[in-house]
């Protein structure tokens, strides 16, 4: 322990911490230039309807979208789905029900306004209860089983697997409606869980990322290290050299990082401040320390900064700064945003540093195997049971366990929640029953949004001008890639940025991250046809003028997406069969995503790593006995990571004995 004292008191130290804010933010926000991923934290779309809980238990084969369990002002029926033509403001007719990517057909969703069902009653005992179906939910219900315990997960929709889920909008096209790539997912979760046994499945994606022009140039990049050098070549000699020792110098400081993303984070006066803790921080602080300038300089400085110092070129700087962006309510020239450009370099998908891929059946299917490594472990799956209340003893300041909306009381040692904090403190917890400072420290936290998703079916591949397609239909290496569009400076980024953030509306020119999983997975869409996740920011989740909420304001954004891909893809608005808009008040009216934010609350620095979600339940643990966090606002933030959900657990275990 003695080698390390040194370390603990070095006064850079703090930013360690900090440091971990970055592999807090990277790993909860959503793509790398490797290329993408919302996120997120806790990715994210979904659609207003009406709440229609039911007696009804899905298997977890059965994949699909979940969120928090609370039940107000939250909804889980049909998705609206939007049909052509685009430019029309008549009422979408429902979609068919969502299923599991494995499922031939639509099932029906359950109508009834039924108890929960499956022989859960107010007579059952658990050792614990997990409120909310989301993968880390499902994660920590896993590591609790198989440490013997007694679980039962609660989920408020019919499906489970929280922002990573699949569903079937459109017939025959299958969507990731929330989430929509894989990186993050950390390779310890595989491994423990066995998710590969369980049917996890992942595309891998080489070349990566694709970044046409108006002027008829592109950039496209992936692993292939003399591709980028060719095509960087293209716009400065100079940054085609300089982009390796970026990728290489990005590349350190997340490896240092990313003991911290497996380990509670060290506060020094925790009860659960154990060896393996200190040792985790102490590894990160002894890989940091020789490039401890050059880590602050990105912890702090605006990514444009950062990307300044590095190159030239303006299509290689935009391209890497909507990882600093994405999922964020922030521009390039913010202040802090440089560091989750960390998050280009932080995951890896079967072992290749950085990349990122389709998991086949769409994100349901990551959610899939997670509840079915679950379910194997003995953990109760309980879909449609909408959680009404965490019920606490407030003169033993311990948790009793839940109430159902149904007025069920199901009594439980412990309860972890997978919802936002702000809805598990303020929303399902009497307010007398948490210290009133820990109530203004969760009051505070930030969860602006800039995301709308939208889902489209198409009936053939976007032909872009810039690399035109070889064949009627014929998908190029660019096709399997994440695509930026309306985004070709920094100074365009910021604009956006200005337009939601300073002036409440939707930016004029958006900034879009536009994926086609089909092009690789052929299990989504029919032949021929494709499934097109377009990831857009910056909408405001209140818009200054207008309302989301009246007929036509998504439509109309909608149709200046497609005009905006129309530019550098003629045609693509006219390939248009259906689509489903998720705009930051949808995510949060379906998901129980507060503000809409992926992440469960900003990744930003002062929200990360000891101070996440607040300085008294950074550790998983809460003012209250036997309360538990385990979603994506606690360590280490959003992102389809399960580290939180297996921090959570591990959390629970040492307090246990166990």
């Amino acid at each position: 322990m003695q080698v390390f004292v040194p370390l603990l008191r070095n006064p850079s130290l703090p930013f360690f911490f900090v440091q971990q804010s970055i592999m807090l933010r990277l790993a909860g926000s959503r793509l790398s230039q490797q290329h993408r991923g919302l996120l997120a934290a806790a990715a994210r779309p979904l659609v207003q309807s009406t709440l229609a809980p039911s007696a009804h238990s899905i298997p977890p084969s059965q994949s699909a979208c979940s969120g928090s369990t609370v039940g107000k002002g939250l909804s889980d029926a049909p998705p609206r789905l939007f049909s052509r033509p685009i430019t029309t403001s008549a009422s979408p007719a429902a979609s068919a029900s969502p299923t599991s990517p494995s499922s031939s057909s639509a099932g029906k969703l359950p109508q009834s306004n039924a108890a929960v069902g499956a022989g859960i009653t107010a007579a059952s005992k658990f050792d614990a209860v997990i409120v909310g179906g989301g993968h880390n939910g499902l994660v920590s219900a896993a590591y609790l089983a198989k440490a013997g315990m007694k679980v039962l997960v609660l989920e408020r929709r019919h499906v489970l697997g929280g922002a990573a889920i699949t569903e079937e909008i459109v017939p025959g096209f299958k969507f990731s409606r929330a989430s929509y790539l894989l990186s993050l997912l950390r390779p310890v979760v595989i491994e423990d869980l066995k998710l590969k046994q369980h049917g996890l499945k992942v595309h891998m994606r080489n070349p990566s990322s694709f970044s046409p022009l108006r002027d008829g140039r592109y950039l496209l990049m992936g692993s292939d290290h003399k591709l980028n050098h060719e095509q960087i070549s293209k716009f400065s000699a100079k940054d085609a050299e300089a982009y390796p020792k970026y990728e290489q110098a990005l590349d350190r400081m997340a490896t240092a990082i990313d003991p911290l993303l497996d380990s509670i984070p060290f506060s020094g006066r925790s009860s659960l401040s154990s060896w393996s803790q200190v040792q985790a921080l102490a590894k990160t602080a002894v890989g940091l320390l020789p490039h401890m300038q050059e880590f602050y300089q990105i912890l702090t400085a605006p990514a444009s900064k950062i990307l300044d110092r590095w190159f030239e070129s303006e299509p290689l700087k935009t391209t890497l700064a909507t990882d600093a962006v994405i999922g964020a309510m922030v521009s390039p020239h913010t202040p802090g945003s440089g560091y989750v450009l960390f998050h280009h370099v932080m995951g890896g998908v079967e072992g290749v540093r950085g990349a990122w891929g389709y998991a086949e059946g769409g994100m349901g299917g990551v959610s899939s195997a997670i509840a079915s490594a679950a379910r194997a472990a003995g953990v109760t799956l309980q879909t449609n049971a909408t959680v009404s209340s965490i019920v606490v003893d407030e003169s033993a300041n311990r948790v009793k366990g839940v109430k159902l909306q149904d007025g069920t009381m199901i009594e439980a040692k412990y309860v972890l929640s997978n919802a936002t904090p702000k809805v598990t403190f303020l929303d399902l917890i009497k307010r007398s029953a948490l210290p009133d400072a820990f109530v203004r420290d969760v009051s505070t936290i930030d969860y602006a949004s800039p995301v709308t998703k939208i889902n489209v079916a198409i009936s053939e591949l976007p032909n872009f001008t810039a690399l035109p397609n070889k064949g009627k239909n014929v998908a190029g290496p660019h096709h399997q890639t994440t695509i930026h569009l309306g985004c070709e400076t920094i100074q365009e980024i910021d604009e956006a940025f200005v337009d939601a953030k300073y002036r409440g509306k939707a930016s004029e020119m958006p900034v879009i991250e536009m994926c086609l999983p089909s092009v690789l997975d052929k299990t989504l869409a029919p032949e021929g046809k494709h499934v097109v996740s377009l990831f857009t920011q910056y909408t405001p989740y209140k818009l200054a003028k207008g309302d989301w909420d009246v007929p036509g304001t998504r439509e109309a954004y909608a149709e200046k997406i497609f005009t905006l891909i129309d530019s550098y893809a003629p045609g693509f608005k006219a390939s248009v069969l259906g689509y489903d808009i998720l705009t930051p008040m949808d995510l949060e009216r379906v998901f129980g995503l507060t503000g809409g934010n992926i992440f469960h609350g900003a990744m930003a620095l002062d929200q990360l790593y000891f101070v996440r979600p607040t300085r008294q339940s950074a550790s998983h643990k809460t003012p209250i006995q036997g309360l538990f966090l385990c979603g994506s606002g606690a360590h280490p933030g959003g992102g389809v990571m399960g580290a939180a959900g297996r921090n959570c657990a591990n959390a629970l275990l040492a307090s246990a004995g166990r």
